[in-house]
């Protein structure tokens, strides 16, 4: 397939396709730079004058780079990708084992949940789930940036996911008490 982006291949990794380097800790402005630089120069409009197979080439460089900028913009797709990268797949479906002070952490933010009975309550819990992603994410990128220890990485990531996916059942319920 012809580069639209020179020097750059659409089979590069997001890091390559970038130009930036393959590690979990990223300026989310230098992402977005790079993403707007990329599809400026994918733009299918830049190849009007080339005909309808060029601009078709350019939409697929242009599809390429915002698939890459979804997942390096979010520290959580990041993490999974570079996981993946590095030999050590989420496989979240399949890979549910969790440490047992995880798992009884699980167990008491569902307990807080189903006892919570007003807004100051959720927002209790709410804050606790952002301070555990915070403290997850840095670890996640000791673990891959530092430590070099992916496979150790990839099981914050799942339990990020969990976190992530709980948040989400937190903001239904402050929803539902708010109407």
């Amino acid at each position: 397939m012809r580069r639209v982006v020179p020097g750059v291949n659409l089979q590069d990794d997001d890091f390559t396709l970038f130009g930036l380097p393959a590690l979990q800790a990223q300026d989310r402005a230098a992402i977005d730079a790079c993403w707007k630089d990329l599809q400026r120069q994918a733009h299918p409009d830049r190849f009007a004058a080339q005909g309808a197979a060029a601009q078709r080439v350019a939409m697929q460089w242009s599809v390429r780079i915002n698939e890459a900028h979804q997942r390096l913009r979010d520290p959580l797709r990041r993490a999974a990708y570079l996981c993946e990268l590095r030999g050590a797949p989420i496989d979240a479906e399949r890979n549910t084992a969790m440490p047992a002070e995880f798992l009884m952490q699980q167990m008491e933010w569902r307990e807080q949940l189903d006892e919570a009975g007003d807004a100051a309550a959720l927002d209790v819990l709410s804050g606790q789930l952002q301070a555990a992603r915070r403290e997850r994410l840095a670890e996640v990128e000791r673990l891959l940036d530092q430590a070099g220890d992916a496979p150790a990485a990839a099981g914050q990531v799942r339990a990020l996911m969990f976190i992530e996916k709980f948040a989400h059942d937190v903001e239904r319920r402050i929803d539902q008490l708010g109407q």
